[in-house]
């Protein structure tokens, strides 16, 4: 007989999300056989910058999230050079450059740490902690309480990744020094010093307790290396030029197909968006970004999420650290709930020793923007990377304002729904066939839905009240 069950909310994300399974049994095990991942959340941030100056997109856009900020306003001015022609000092590249990259390495320690480290062991028995699902729990109470006192220290470390960012960035969240043409902070040798104080700090905690931790949990769930795994259909956009130029990235763009180890060139002309089982007009389905429009309706048949569903050549794509490590050649083992769990930990070393590279880059004095000249009318895009995965911001101009935004975040992505094909979306289709235990309190959903690191505030668009 089967059950189905309703996950909602998804505890431990950003954001307003659930989860529908159904669980069967097949070939005499307890297994999902159907999914459905909705974003539950509707919002307005592309409709509340028509009619506004282009400089305000990195300021408003930064406010869809409070967890990623810096990728929408690295993305909102990368989209606004781009339609000036403007380039970018190497001062101010590199200031852009660490303020995301801390933005990242603080995000993977919450989400090993605060976010998914719960499906796995039970925190201690008081408030926030109890109501846990304590199922194939595995750690002895030594390993259960090394994590938990690594836990209380990730906080600090967040932290520590915050006040790193508003180093150069003025605050974190919500970075006002990200402009078209560059940055607005002048550099000192002050803050360079107090900079790689934290970055020591970081790697340290990184080296000799994150990855540690992360290994340990994959060879204690070394099964979660075959759970999970979805399409193994694979996107990053590339982030982190490390030349004024562009030529050259901390991550590659590219894409793969199906777990293939040989990346493929990726191209933004195959971005579509499909809301057949979205609440949108299915009129403005399959639309290129850059044409792309945001008209809700509300009920709609078989429609289930406030999320669009984005396509690569029309296939569903996983993005997300793995994609980056993936493409960059330096991660490629699988793809599965572990395999995101160690290409996160492993990425959050890469990009802190490369911060420590660029800071030895800087040279005090030297300029941090190049003036731009914004066009009146055109289109542009800006495309870079969020911790959660490939990110994407589509501009139009006329008459020198804002006459159309639109944003494709990583969870829009991973969390999508199905596309007009039925094809299932990323996360759902690693849902797909996982065994659970106890149908009541599938555990094991949530581990698959938790390594993708979902935020859902990015993901969903708007519905406008008649």
């Amino acid at each position: 007989m089967s059950t189905f069950t309703i996950i909602d909310p998804i505890t431990r994300i950003e954001g307003h999300m659930k989860v529908d399974v159904t669980v069967d049994a097949h070939r005499g095990v307890q297994q999902v056989v159907d999914v459905h991942v909705a974003g539950n959340l509707f919002r307005g941030f592309e409709n509340f910058l028509v009619g506004r100056e282009p400089t305000d997109a990195q300021h408003i856009t930064q406010r869809i999230c409070g967890v990623c900020p810096i990728p929408h306003g690295m993305a909102a001015v990368m989209t606004l050079d781009a339609a000036s022609k403007t380039a970018i000092p190497l001062n101010g590249l590199i200031q852009r450059n660490l303020v995301l990259g801390a933005n990242f390495v603080e995000s993977h320690i919450l989400h090993f740490y605060l976010l998914s480290a719960l499906d796995y062991i039970d925190g201690p028995a008081q408030r926030p902690w109890l109501s846990s699902w304590s199922i194939d729990r595995r750690f002895n109470a030594d390993q259960t309480a090394g994590l938990i006192g690594h836990y209380l220290k990730a906080i600090e470390m967040k932290r520590k990744g915050q006040e790193a960012a508003a180093v150069f960035g003025g605050k974190q969240p919500h970075s006002p020094a990200y402009i078209p043409g560059g940055f607005t902070n002048v550099p000192t040798q002050e803050q360079i010093t107090m900079f790689a104080q934290y970055a020591d700090e970081l790697l340290d905690f990184i080296n000799n307790v994150y990855i540690p931790d992360a290994e340990a949990l994959a060879s204690v769930y070394e099964d979660y290396t075959e759970i999970g795994g979805g399409y193994g259909n694979l996107l990053s956009f590339g982030c982190f030029d490390e030349d004024v130029a562009g030529k050259k990235k901390l991550f590659a763009p590219g894409y793969v197909l199906k777990g293939s180890r040989k990346k493929s060139t990726f191209a933004e002309a195959q971005i579509t968006e499909q809301v057949k089982y979205g609440w949108y007009k299915n009129s403005t389905s399959k639309l290129k970004p850059s044409k792309g429009k945001t008209e809700a309706t509300y009920p709609k048949d078989d429609a289930y999420s406030w999320m669009k569903s984005p396509r690569y050549m029309n296939a569903p794509m996983e993005v997300g650290p793995l994609a980056r490590m993936w493409m960059s050649g330096d991660y490629n083992e699988g793809v599965s709930v572990m395999d995101r769990q160690l290409a996160r930990a492993y990425e959050a070393q890469k990009i802190t020793e490369a911060m420590k590279r660029w800071l030895a880059q800087i040279r005090v004095g030297d300029p941090v923007f190049n003036k731009t000249s914004i066009p009146a009318k055109g289109t542009a895009f800006g495309l870079t990377e969020a911790p959660r995965g490939a990110l994407g911001h589509w501009l139009k101009l006329e008459g020198g304002k804002i006459a159309a935004y639109q944003v494709i975040t990583p969870t829009c992505w991973n969390c999508s729904p199905r596309d007009d094909k039925k094809q299932l979306g990323p996360m759902e289709k690693a849902i797909m066939g996982t065994v659970v235990q106890d149908p009541e309190r599938p555990v094991e959903v949530l581990r698959v839905v938790h390594s993708f690191d979902p935020c859902l505030d990015c993901a969903v668009h708007v519905m406008r009240a008649k």
